[in-house]
């Protein structure tokens, strides 16, 4: 075999033209696949990361109905005490789970005392709303996180509302509810911090205390409405969320049905549809790339089998064997295949880690220094690569074949 490569190289050596045009394309191909594998996975993975560690977490657990109706932050679904303790416990024996953060979702009127409008309100334990979502306290544009997040007494207010209304970090503002009873309530606060809007739903909610939230409300039970679940690794999410359902699937309700609802973040987010076109996009590109092995391959190695028809019946007429001439002319395929994905491979890596010393930075919707660093994982270059070769070497098949069964003598006669 190591002789048939040598003179598969050697053959390709003699068509230098020819063979470095098709290595180009192929490292072209590999190239453009690789670097938009690596920038598509980071933007996707930074904006995934900006919408689930600051807002809405990796997991949702919900009261059966509620998500279909969380417009309205409907009080009537939402978890009763002996519910949210039992998700609680079962949360406790699941390793996937890191840690939680019950919420208690709903909506209220803002006033400065000149000025009123509408808010939507989260009235979170502030330690383990900062734990569950990291990058919270980090979207504070003004004022800073105390007792994790925030103290009783005080409200963080989007930046949108700040600005509207002309509200500063220390200024009083009322907030009114109105409960299930159809109640109305109202409640000072200090405004703590503003906060910087995010990507997806609920980048322009509020914060308070959950027990300021309870008060305001009325609640003669701690309810909540959601709980919101970090995992170890997003990147398993479909496994974890089936544990999270199987270990809440005993939860039920007078009817007999699952009590309960788990969503994970891609439910939740209308950028769950961009990150599945990148995904899209993503498989289009490895299309191409086979389209681009395939026709150049094919391509070279029909002239080759055209050009050397006499070469082929001399070969032929002296003794070699259909499947050698076979294997010759597979191997000259391979060799391609192997040149182009290895130089393809190599200037990938050494431009993905140019980018990573000289990141890229840009803005995403509201987002204004967001800082692209691309990586790729080695299974995705080992499947190109695998890709490309296999590609390759199919493409060399029709004309290898065609080669392997040439007749002599019509071969020899060829001018």
């Amino acid at each position: 075999m190591l002789k048939i490569l040598k003179l598969a190289a050697r053959n390709l050596a003699r068509y230098g033209r020819r063979t470095l045009l098709t290595t180009g394309l192929i490292i072209l191909g590999v190239v453009a696949v690789l670097l938009f594998i690596a920038v598509s996975g980071s933007f996707k993975g930074l904006i995934v990361g900006q919408i689930t560690d600051s807002v809405l977490g990796h997991v949702q657990v919900h009261r059966r109905g509620y998500v279909a109706s969380i417009d309205n932050l409907p009080l009537n679904l939402n978890m009763k005490p002996e519910a949210v303790n039992k998700v609680e416990q079962a949360l406790k024996g699941i390793d996937a789970v890191t840690v939680w953060s019950p919420r208690l979702k709903f909506g209220a009127m803002f006033s400065n005392f000149n000025e009123t409008t509408s808010i939507r309100l989260n009235g979170v334990i502030p330690e383990r709303e900062a734990a569950a979502m990291p990058m919270l306290p980090g979207r504070l544009v003004q004022g800073s996180a105390a007792n994790g997040l925030l103290e009783r007494g005080k409200v963080l207010i989007p930046e949108i509302l700040a600005r509207g209304m002309k509200i500063k970090v220390g200024d009083t503002i009322v907030l009114i509810a109105t409960n299930l009873d159809g109640s109305v309530n109202g409640k000072t606060f200090v405004v703590q911090g503003v906060l910087g809007d995010v990507t997806g739903p609920g980048g322009r909610d509020g914060y308070v205390h959950i027990e300021d939230a309870r008060e305001l409300l009325r609640l003669a039970e701690p309810e909540v409405s959601e709980i919101a679940v970090r995992l170890t690794d997003l990147g398993k999410l479909t496994a974890a969320k089936a544990q999270v359902v199987q270990a809440l699937s005993e939860i039920r309700n007078p009817q007999g049905q699952p009590a309960l609802e788990v969503h994970g973040w891609d439910q939740l987010s209308p950028f769950a549809n961009i990150a599945r076109m990148i995904d899209l996009l993503d498989l289009f590109i490895r299309v191409m790339l086979v389209g681009i092995v395939l026709i150049s391959v094919m391509n070279v190695m029909m002239m080759a089998v055209y050009e050397r028809i006499r070469e082929i019946g001399t070969i032929s007429a002296i003794g070699t064997p259909p499947r050698r001439i076979l294997e010759l002319f597979l191997s000259e395929g391979l060799l391609l295949g192997l040149i182009g994905t290895a130089v393809g491979t190599a200037v990938s890596l050494g431009l993905i880690y140019a980018l990573n010393l000289w990141p890229v930075h840009f803005k995403f919707g509201r987002q204004l220094d967001l800082v692209l660093i691309p990586s790729i994982a080695a299974a995705d270059v080992l499947l190109i690569a695998a890709i490309v070769v296999l590609v390759a070497i199919a493409a060399s098949l029709q004309p290898a074949w065609k080669a392997s069964r040439m007749d002599p003598i019509t071969a020899l006669r060829h001018v």
